[in-house]
């Protein structure tokens, strides 16, 4: 049992509960086949049948408006819009995929397609919270706070939890959340836009101070704190904040190695790409290599894979621009012996619908969608469940995200009943009151 928790300190008691990450990994009730986590998210929801899970009835009934299609969606949509792909089997396993993924197709044989996930909400707010945080509500833990708190960090010196989204985006902070879990275990936001280190991660240096000066402040302000704290026999958010300012000054020397993409070869730094998903994807690596438990790379700060409009062109591109690094990711993963303990996951908040909306855009579907996972334990060149005959309602081994999360988990070494934290009367955790392994897709 990891610990369950009471009042915000737990049965464990405190310093249970901050131990060091081998102590933690020793309390794991089973061999974890993963140490960390790499979330590539594509906000907005990618077409599924354009990607991974083919549907020639698209084609044969363009324009026609099927039973099966009759769903309730957030906007009125018209009849069948064929995807005009062509597939591929690829490797060794001939797993379909399309032909705009076509560097992407070589890893096939190191990768498990969900084809039948789904969600609970269409609307892009509660779906992205369902898949970030297991619950359509916003005051819960995400994710990545969750794993962070089971499990600590490898890396005393970086965050064990970082998001790496470009631009502003405060309205996704509560995606990557803490809400009552101690502060520390909070998503560190990092705006991979501008690669200058100092730009990346603000007053990651001090100006003023040197090192030693530093080390002698934090000391003293150490000395105060505990003198706070015993004052009033433990205070669990006070411990949480002493923690992460002395992350934020360890950071200092490893932070600033981490996230400089100069230190990589030029060989490898055109293998990725020079885009911001791209770079977004070195980054990860460098990331789960120097001990961060998870990195999750959103690829933009808004929805740009909402393709209301002109669906093909804009799917095209976006394609485009993340087969070179997702290709080169899983590749260099491997390569570096990583994968094995690696989870790397592809998804987003939910997919389209096979329906045409505008003519030429694709609603929201959360009814049936694709998803990805490599490495880390799950079988590789395989596909887990089927929607329908058009790619609209998951159908054979229907997966819930609760499912999808209690998975992860359990490829951590963790247990998603036994993982929790009580709070406000309630024993809360990352798959609410759900949640099933797939224990077809484990290695």
């Amino acid at each position: 049992m990891i610990a369950r928790l009471g009042g915000g300190v737990g049965m464990l008691g405190l310093a249970n509960v901050m131990k060091g990450s081998d102590e933690r990994a020793a309390q794991r009730p089973h061999r974890p086949r993963a140490q960390r986590v790499i979330q590539l998210f594509m906000n907005g929801g990618p077409f599924q049948a354009d990607l991974f899970d083919p549907k020639p009835d698209l084609q044969k009934y363009a324009g026609q408006r099927p039973a099966e299609v009759n769903l309730r969606t957030e906007r009125a949509t018209a009849g069948l819009l064929p995807s005009p792909v062509q597939w591929l089997k690829a490797g060794q396993s001939g797993v379909p995929i399309s032909d705009m993924l076509p560097k992407f197709a070589a890893c096939m044989d190191d990768v498990c397609v969900i084809r039948s996930l789904h969600s609970d909400n269409p609307n892009h707010g509660p779906a992205l919270l369902m898949m970030n945080n297991g619950t359509i509500t916003p005051s819960v833990p995400s994710m990545g706070a969750w794993i962070s708190y089971g499990l600590g960090t490898e890396n005393e010196n970086l965050p064990a939890y970082v998001v790496l989204c470009p631009g502003r985006p405060v309205r996704f902070s509560v995606l990557w959340n803490s809400a009552f879990l101690p502060s520390e275990h909070q998503g560190v936001y990092v705006n991979h836009s501008n690669l200058d280190v100092k730009k990346l991660i603000p007053f990651l240096s001090n100006g003023s101070m040197d090192f030693p000066s530093q080390q002698r402040q934090l000391g003293l302000m150490r000395q105060f704190n505990q003198l706070h704290l015993n004052e009033r026999g433990g205070d669990a958010v006070l411990e949480s904040r002493i923690r992460s300012m002395e992350t934020a000054f360890r950071m200092q020397t490893e932070a600033s190695e981490a996230f400089n993409l100069e230190r990589e070869p030029e060989s490898i730094r055109e293998k990725y790409g020079k885009g911001h998903f791209a770079n977004g994807c070195l980054l990860a690596r460098r990331l789960v290599e120097r001990g961060t438990r998870f990195v999750q790379v959103y690829y933009g700060d808004g929805q740009p894979w909402d393709t209301h409009q002109n669906h093909d062109k804009h799917a095209k591109d976006l394609c485009r621009d993340i087969d070179q690094p997702m290709t080169a990711l899983l590749t260099d993963l491997k390569q570096r012996g990583l994968l094995d303990d690696t989870l790397v996951i592809w998804g987003g908040e939910f997919g389209r619908t096979p329906t045409s909306e505008n003519g030429s855009g694709r609603d929201h579907n959360h009814y049936g969608f694709t998803t990805w996972l490599a490495g880390g334990g799950v079988k590789g060149g395989v596909t887990y469940g089927e929607t329908d005959d058009f790619g609209f309602r998951a159908v054979k081994d229907r997966v819930h995200v609760n499912d999808f999360h209690a998975t992860i988990l359990h490829l951590m070494g963790m247990d998603h009943e036994q993982l929790t934290y009580r709070y406000a009367g309630r024993d809360f955790r990352l798959t609410n009151v759900g949640g099933h392994v797939l224990r077809r897709i484990l290695a």
